[in-house]
């Protein structure tokens, strides 16, 4: 910024020259952009290992993406320190405005790569819905929902969660009260669109969050009935971990030459080390008995391929003397958001559960994944595993395979490009259990003095 000073030797002025006042303003202002970082409530730092996954990054910093002041201080207290690839990657593209179609692997950062440049584009001072988040399952809406929430703090954005299962009236009273974000389920929006209560003639920002599953036989077109709803000139962020032929058409109609961002030249996470044990199904449940009693299990999360099945193992698991909730799509919604909110506290151990539970669903603690059924879509794999090893850190996953299995293991290890090994008799805890990168550091350093 430049200034101009005048001079007139004929006038002497009590009061301090403009260039004074203004150099002491810049003063504090660069004060004030050195101190408000000091002022911030930022959580303890995470000083786990992290793999490559989160740390193979640029270099970029959060501040170099020329953010509101007001969601930077929620994005480092929310304890966000760096950018990782995929938010490197995709924030400045999607602060041009370009619509954008993105590849990551589960747990890499995705919700943030675009809650940030949603919440950046938004002005709190218009009385409108301006951004749609739409999600698969009412579990990721409401952990979408927080997160925004959280990185919004201290900005005036109003978020919004609304999903089915729970009552329309209360979203019909919410969403006449301003609300700048919505985050969904694609049955409800379409519900309060049809019903002309969401009035979407200025949502100029559409995010699609686990796209393969939204452009699935399951919502077989609702988003193409929800984008004639929005405005012409829009921008659409597409998020997807795997990239069925359903992204590349909806893609193909609806995106405008996206920018394409794909950091998936292997599948699964570098953190989460694959295992298999060979039984028959009358052993499932002495397996995984021996498996509770051997391993550091911090949290797990268990999969079978039914909700009665879910049940009955809950069952057998609590009769073994185990802490244990379960959760799948048929259970009452009040009931399902208790037991997603319980279980991410760490209120309970163990969680058993149907593919209801493998979108997107972030619980850091968990440290061990146990396909107690063998899916058959390596898709499905995929996604269960993925609930370890969350945003870099380390976790096992181990499939109780039957004979009937083994044609799936082996054709979801080459679809993946994977190895899936089988179980050793001990399992080295390195591999999972949380290591602080002062002790392994500290452990090297001691190998060396040997």
């Amino acid at each position: 910024m430049m200034t101009e000073t005048h001079v007139n030797s004929n006038h002497v002025s009590l009061l301090p020259p403009v260039n004074s006042i203004n150099n002491q303003k810049m003063d504090m202002d660069v004060t004030d952009d050195k101190g408000w970082k000091s002022k911030l409530k930022i959580p303890p730092k995470d000083r786990r290992i992290q793999t490559s996954d989160v740390t193979d990054t640029r270099g970029n910093e959060f501040e170099e993406f020329c953010l509101k002041r007001e969601l930077l201080m929620g994005i480092f207290e929310k304890g966000w320190e760096k950018p990782s690839p995929i938010q490197e990657a995709s924030i400045p593209i999607a602060l041009s405005g370009k619509d954008v179609l993105a590849r990551a692997k589960n747990g890499t950062g995705k919700t943030g790569a675009y809650s940030i440049p949603v919440l950046e584009q938004v002005d709190p001072k218009k009385d409108c819905i301006q951004a749609l988040i739409i999600v698969p399952t009412r579990e990721l809406a409401l952990q979408t929902s927080q997160i925004c929430i959280e990185l919004a703090k201290h900005m005036k954005v109003k978020v919004m969660v609304t999903t089915g299962g729970t009552n329309l009236r209360d979203d019909i009273m919410r969403i006449y009260q301003t609300v700048h974000v919505v985050i969904a389920t694609p049955g409800r929006i379409l519900d309060l669109m049809d019903k002309h209560v969401a009035n979407m003639e200025h949502c100029r920002m559409l995010v699609l969050d686990e796209a393969d599953k939204l452009l699935s036989q399951d919502f077989k077109g609702m988003l193409d009935h929800v984008i004639a709803q929005l405005p012409s000139e829009r921008q659409i962020l597409l998020y997807s971990a795997t990239f069925p032929l359903s992204v590349k058409q909806f893609m193909e109609k609806h995106l405008r030459k996206p920018y394409e961002i794909n950091l998936m030249e292997e599948l699964t996470l570098k953190g989460v080390t694959q295992y298999y044990a060979f039984v028959q199904e009358r052993q499932k449940v002495h397996c995984l008995n021996t498996l509770f009693s051997k391993l550091q299990i911090n949290q797990s999360i268990i999969f079978c391929n039914s909700t009665q099945r879910v049940e009955l193992l809950a069952k057998k698991i609590t009769e073994l003397g185990y802490c244990c909730y379960y959760i799948h799509a048929k259970m009452a919604q009040a009931h399902r958001n208790r037991v997603f909110h319980d279980f991410r506290a760490g209120l309970c151990r163990n969680l058993v559960c149907s593919d209801l539970f493998t979108r997107g669903i972030d619980v850091q603690a968990v440290n061990v994944v146990i396909n107690f059924d063998f899916p058959k879509m390596a898709e499905t794999y995929l996604h269960r595993i993925g609930r370890s090893g969350r945003f870099g850190h380390l976790g096992i996953a181990i499939n109780l395979i039957t004979y009937e299995d083994r044609f799936a293991l082996h054709r979801i290890e080459q679809e993946l490009g994977t190895e899936i090994k089988p179980i050793p008799k001990v399992i080295d805890p390195s591999l999972y259990v949380a290591t602080k990168i002062e002790d392994a550091q500290g452990i090297d350093e001691s190998n060396v003095s040997k």
